[in-house]
């Protein structure tokens, strides 16, 4: 780390809360509520930043009259859909915090567990989530642990789920770091990123709960095909130094 990559404060002074959305009408206001209940005794300042990539439905609108009521949040519109990378790099373009913490804008992962990545970051650069139950069906289970061991191999990584989506990072990292994954692959790059810094990586076990309402889509074949071919490329940059 540089001079003015120097770790920042613990416990956090700010903190922004990057919230990527596509088509989660039916979540988007439960889960910015639940955010702010659950950060705002951890933190004295927060930044909430809803990335809606790409939404055909009433995401932007529900979204929007969130930023009206309250001005710590903030809406980011990628317009067309960049992806769930490419959406995560929209939000953390937009902080200002010492530290940034994200989750999905799906509702599956309970905000109120960020009490227990915050004291972490004494000991650690990062705090990184790991799923203790997956509410996912028996395929959704196999292809992530499948995935995880491969990703874990090809970039020499010592992470339970590389792809959770409940993880704090410092600031300056997610914003100076060059991300140039746009899709899935966004969780592994972050860590190999951070790896190769010598950051060092905690983790802890969250809760995974079903979704209520909306559809994945990670596990369309077509996202799959392209986080393979992603994979194999962004190796190849990370070895070069790219």
């Amino acid at each position: 780390m540089t001079a003015h990559q120097t770790k920042p404060p613990v416990p956090p002074r700010s903190l922004a809360i990057v919230l990527p959305c596509r088509n989660e009408e039916a979540n988007v206001e439960r889960v910015v509520t639940d955010v702010i209940a659950a950060a705002q005794p951890l933190c004295p300042r927060l930044e909430i930043i809803i990335v809606d990539d790409g939404s055909t439905d009433r995401t932007p609108e529900r979204a929007q009259a969130l930023t009206a009521a309250d001005p710590r949040v903030r809406l980011v519109r990628n317009h067309p859909g960049r992806g769930y990378g490419g959406a995560l790099q929209a939000g953390f373009a937009q902080t200002r915090a010492d530290w940034v913490f994200y989750t999905d804008g799906d509702g599956q992962f309970d905000p109120s567990q960020l009490h227990a990545l915050l004291p972490l970051l004494e000991q650690a650069d990062i705090v990184a989530g790991y799923r203790i139950n997956r509410a996912e069906g028996l395929t959704r289970r196999f292809n992530a642990f499948a995935w995880t061991a491969l990703v874990r191999a090809v970039f020499g990584l010592r992470v339970r789920d590389v792809d959770c989506a409940f993880k704090v990072f410092p600031g300056w990292f997610v914003r100076e770091t060059p991300l140039v994954s746009n899709g899935a692959l966004i969780s592994a790059e972050l860590l190999a990123r951070a790896t190769r810094a010598k950051l060092r990586i905690h983790q802890v076990g969250v809760r995974h709960r079903a979704r209520s309402a909306g559809h994945p889509t990670g596990a369309k074949l077509a996202v799959i095909l392209k986080a393979f071919r992603e994979l194999f490329s962004l190796a190849g940059r990370i070895r070069s130094g790219k």
